[in-house]
């Protein structure tokens, strides 16, 4: 039987985490003389294996004396399942035959790199990434039901991608259903106009038994939306299910919500993903090195990390620049490279901090900085104040209790201020005209 043999071949030139990833869970049955089949977990994961590693499996059955036998990934045969090919794939939809065809998970289309083994745990994100992982696992000790509070780029769509692959590999006749706010309200207005919202209440009431909804904020305003998905919170947290919601912003920041469907959002376990410290950034950034390909000096590395904080994809899109212009130019990147590459990154390095956003401000609104720190509840200080705080939480990565700091203040002000703030933008279009410019104004200035 060749595949333990090329099983070793492959651990001693893959990663411990692509090995574990791709390469252990696969069965190698040898079904003839000449043909090696590679039994996968699922569609996605045989279709991935084929485009990316049958190449190297072929060549290592060579290495290994079988280079007569062919390889081809494989599914589990099923009782009365179609079968299509898709290149060297022998592909067929798995179904549990007690399942119903209607009742099958429903899973967004998912990054193959969004995965548990290659989230990176840091301070910021270290209570979502065990909360997404005990959920997954079954493990429901920190309770059903989850939410995630987050920034763009800071990984929460990439640990629901997580949950939703380890379901999907690990306890496939978990019927899962994943999408965003937007999809939900897209789905139910179609229901609506098709005459068939009892299909629609049936899907999340009877056939779930998880439910991870992306960018809960979209509710807001959607009376309608959040009365059905009320009604299902509540028939799957009665049933023993779990659910898993991300947001852009905390429960009692979202305006325009019922106040219901708040505190559901609010009744498990609330939890953000800051940004990435300093040793954080460093670790994502050799694990994107590495998966690109790039060798990066720790020179370079630690200016990156510097450079580029907040948004986790930047620190992506800095590696994949410097493969490109690495290959371009026929060298190993340098740092006059990596700061060209930040420079069309993030413009010019400025540092951007809570009080250089409170002295940009004071200067917009004509009032003195001090007043700004001081205990005076006038509402010609109030005002910029909170305008302040809340472009401090929108445009840098610092932490509440830092913002609250360069205002004499403590993390709850800052929260006040960023509801009253976001709240006001929502009814008045002159204050949310007035806030995108200020914005605006504030990035040419500091950025």
């Amino acid at each position: 039987m060749p595949w333990p043999k090329v099983k070793t071949i492959l651990k001693k030139s893959l990663s411990a985490s692509v090995y574990s990833l791709w390469v252990d869970p696969i069965q190698g049955v040898q079904v003839a003389d000449d043909l090696l089949e590679l039994i996968c977990p699922d569609q996605f994961f045989a279709s991935w294996v084929a485009q990316h590693y049958l190449p190297l499996i072929q060549e290592s059955l060579a290495l290994c004396g079988h280079g007569g036998i062919t390889a081809r990934c494989a599914l589990r045969p099923g009782n009365g399942l179609a079968t299509a090919a898709i290149g060297n794939v022998t592909t067929e939809q798995l179904r549990l035959p007690c399942v119903p065809e209607q009742q099958r998970s429903t899973i967004r289309t998912l990054h193959p790199r969004y995965t548990f083994d290659e989230f990176m745990v840091g301070d910021s994100n270290a209570l979502a990434h065990s909360a997404c992982n005990a959920l997954a696992s079954g493990d429901t000790s920190l309770g059903r039901c989850l939410y995630i509070d987050a920034g763009t780029g800071l990984g929460k769509s990439h640990l629901t991608h997580a949950v939703a692959h380890h379901v999907a590999t690990n306890t496939p006749s978990l019927r899962l259903h994943y999408l965003t706010a937007q999809q939900l309200t897209s789905e139910m207005v179609r229901a609506i106009k098709g005459n068939s919202m009892e299909q629609f209440k049936a899907k999340f009431h009877k056939h779930c038994d998880m439910l991870l909804i992306e960018d809960v904020q979209a509710l807001s305003g959607r009376v309608k939306t959040q009365s059905e998905l009320a009604d299902a919170f509540d028939i799957l947290m009665e049933s023993g299910k779990s659910i898993v919601l991300t947001g852009g912003m905390a429960p009692r920041d979202i305006p325009n919500i019922d106040e219901g469907i708040r505190s559901r959002f609010s009744s498990g376990l609330v939890t953000s993903i800051n940004s990435p410290d300093l040793h954080t950034r460093v670790i994502i950034i050799k694990r994107k090195a590495q998966n690109k390909g790039v060798v990066l000096s720790d020179e370079l590395i630690i200016y990156l990390a510097e450079s580029i904080r907040g948004d986790v994809r930047q620190l992506e899109s800095a590696v994949i620049g410097l493969k490109a212009k690495s290959c371009l130019l026929k060298t190993l990147p340098d740092l006059a490279m990596a700061k060209e590459v930040v420079r069309n990154l993030i413009g010019h390095q400025v540092e951007l901090s809570a009080e250089s956003v409170r002295d940009f401000v004071a200067r917009q609104f004509k009032v003195a900085v001090n007043d700004l720190r001081s205990k005076s509840r006038k509402k010609s200080i109030t005002f910029p104040r909170q305008v302040a705080m809340y472009l401090a939480r929108k445009h840098t990565g610092q932490a509440l209790g830092d913002i609250g700091g360069a205002f004499n203040r403590d993390h709850s002000t800052v929260v006040h201020s960023v509801r009253v703030i976001t709240e006001a933008v929502t009814r008045n279009g002159s204050i949310r005209g007035q806030l995108e410019h200020l914005s605006d104004k504030l990035k040419k200035e500091l950025q």
